[in-house]
C-alpha cells in the first residue's frame, strides 16, 4: 500500500481504486476531494466514493479488499435510508475510505460523466460538477448546501444547466426546490445562458 502514516486517506483511495478497477466496478470520487476539484476549499481531505455495484456483489467486493490487505467492513442501511450500503475501508495507520453503494436518486449515468483528475500519478474519476451540486443539495446539511453554492459559483460559466436540473430532479422534489433557491441566490434570478445573467452583454 502507498500509505506510510496517518493523514493519508487520499493515498489509500488510490489503492482502493486499483482494486475497483481490477474487479471492474465503476466509481466516482465524492466528498472533500471532489469538493476541492470543484473549487471548494476544505481543511478536511476525507476520501469517499460512490460505486456502481449491485447489492448482491458487495460481499464479494468486501472480500476482494480484504485479500488486497485492507480492513473492510460492509454496513447495510436501514429500510428507507438514502444509502443502501457503505463499504468502510481502513489501513493499519487509521486512514479511511468509505465506498457508498446504492445512493438513492443518483443517476447511473453519473459514472459516465466523471472528470478525470491527476493525483499522485493516477487519473482519478471525480464526480462531475453538476452531479456534485445535486448530491450536496440532496444531503441537505448546512455544510453541504454551502459546498453546493461554492461549487456553483466557482463554475457558473461552465455549468450545464439542463444536466444540473435533471440530476437534482432525480433526487426528488425537495432537492429540485433547493436547486431553485440556490440558483436564485447565486444568479439573482437569472440562469446561465440567459441575456439577463449578471455580466452578460
Amino acid at each position: 500500500m502507498r500509505t506510510k502514516g496517518l493523514g493519508e486517506s487520499g493515498l489509500l483511495l488510490l489503492d482502493a481504486v486499483e482494486v475497483l478497477e481490477q474487479v471492474g466496478s465503476r466509481y466516482a470520487v465524492i466528498g472533500a476531494m471532489a469538493a476541492s476539484v470543484h473549487g471548494v476549499v476544505r481543511a478536511s481531505m476525507d476520501a469517499d466514493a460512490v460505486v456502481s455495484a449491485p447489492s448482491h456483489s458487495l460481499h464479494e467486493l468486501e472480500r476482494a479488499f480484504r485479500r488486497a490487505g485492507f480492513a473492510a467492513e460492509l454496513r447495510h442501511g436501514e429500510d428507507g435510508d438514502p444509502i443502501a450500503a457503505v463499504l468502510a475501508l481502513s489501513d493499519t495507520y487509521g486512514n479511511r475510505v468509505d465506498l457508498l453503494a446504492g445512493l438513492r436518486g443518483l443517476d447511473p449515468a453519473a459514472f459516465s460523466r466523471v472528470v478525470e483528475v491527476p493525483f499522485h500519478g493516477v487519473l482519478l474519476r471525480v464526480v462531475s460538477r453538476e452531479d456534485f451540486i445535486a448530491m450536496k443539495l440532496y444531503a441537505g446539511r448546512p455544510l453541504d448546501q454551502a459546498d453546493a453554492r461554492r461549487a456553483l459559483a466557482a463554475g457558473r460559466e461552465l455549468i450545464d444547466m439542463d444536466l444540473l436540473r435533471r440530476a437534482a430532479d432525480a433526487y426528488g422534489a425537495a432537492t429540485s426546490a433547493a436547486l431553485d433557491r440556490l440558483l436564485e441566490e447565486v444568479f439573482e434570478g437569472a440562469e446561465p445562458g440567459r441575456a439577463e445573467r449578471p455580466g452578460s452583454a
